[in-house]
């Protein structure tokens, strides 16, 4: 028997998700682009999928992209920011998920004039809101604030109406990595003034390699893959059409019950974190734990110092334990 506590990285693709995926590949082969009645029922999946998530999130059809993941989410809002947009200035924090950190800093090489800051972040993690506004009106430049809503390493969770608001009020565009907390927290988007929020479906019992790309119906999004039309010029490449359907069901079933299983996962947490206070001495707790301030579903967790501590994850490994000791 395994003890799988690695759900930031990935989580198994539920039951429901498989039933509706696999008649899809077994008999809805069909290219959505095709105009026959094969090609229109591919395609009728495709666009119930992209109803059945805007429901969910109450925005619009058009403003959903569908991509790979979170990463090709994620790029394709600095593309568009600095093509479509003009911007000259991207603000973020040294703990981004490397699909922002590392694509800012190629941007800055792919696109000579962008420049990079990084907002002052205190010892929980937590974005300084002020220093955060003194970056934004230091430079007159267009420029867009990317920070994500909750870290998938120590857990800690971003204001994002508050960030929003500042925002806002310099003119400035605002994207945040939604990825550890889509489909686990209830958005509305036509409350939440946003510009970007991304999604992969594999982190909340969705399959691998499928995700989306909000947009606000405001901004033109710039296609990152070139070579063809679909998504409406946004995305070139036929689309995974049985994946779609995956992730519009394990949208359903996030949100169905949503609230009792937030409850239920941050009573399982609360109970670890008071279990490992009591067996083990000295263990601390990194990032935020305050349940209105932190992520229900990560908890990071320093134990005493070792001389076996090289081995934790592997011993772990060998009692059937599956931790992770990084990002993923």
């Amino acid at each position: 028997m395994h003890v799988y506590l690695d759900n930031a990285a990935t989580t198994p693709l539920a039951p429901e998700v498989a039933e509706v995926m696999i008649p899809i590949l077994k008999n809805q082969f069909g290219n959505p682009s095709s105009t026959h009645f094969l090609g229109r029922q591919t395609r009728a999946i495709i666009e119930n999928a992209r109803r059945t998530i805007c429901s969910k999130l109450n925005c619009l059809p058009s403003e959903i992209i569908f991509t790979s993941g979170g990463s090709e989410a994620d790029n394709m809002v600095f593309h568009t920011s600095i093509r479509n947009l003009g911007v000259k200035h991207i603000i973020t924090s040294q703990m981004e998920h490397h699909a922002v950190e590392h694509t800012t800093e190629w941007v800055k090489t792919l696109y000579p004039g962008v420049h990079i800051s990084h907002v002052k972040l205190d010892a929980k993690g937590n974005v300084d809101l002020e220093d955060l506004e003194r970056l934004i009106t230091s430079t007159n430049e267009k420029t867009l604030v990317s920070l994500m809503h909750a870290n998938n390493e120590i857990s800690t969770v971003l204001p994002l109406k508050k960030v929003s608001a500042i925002a806002r009020k310099h003119n400035a565009y605002f994207h945040s990595d939604t990825v550890q907390t889509m489909g686990h927290y209830a958005f509305d988007l036509q409350d939440l003034d946003i510009d970007f929020i991304t999604c992969a479906a594999h982190k909340f019992h969705g399959p691998k390699g499928v995700g989306f790309l909000y947009c606000n119906h405001k901004i033109n999004c710039a296609s990152l893959i070139q070579g063809g039309s679909q998504e409406r010029g946004h995305r070139g490449g036929t689309e995974n059409v049985y994946g779609i359907a995956g992730l519009a069901k394990a949208i359903e079933l996030a949100y169905d019950g949503l609230d009792e299983h937030i409850a239920h996962v941050q009573g399982v947490k609360s109970l670890m974190m008071k279990e490992l206070k009591e067996e083990i001495e000295g263990v601390e707790f990194i990032g935020e734990t305050n349940p209105e301030k932190s992520l229900y579903t990560v908890l990071n967790v320093s134990f005493p110092r070792t001389e076996k501590a090289s081995m934790l994850l592997f011993t772990l490994d060998l009692k059937g334990v599956c931790a992770s000791g990084g990002s993923a």
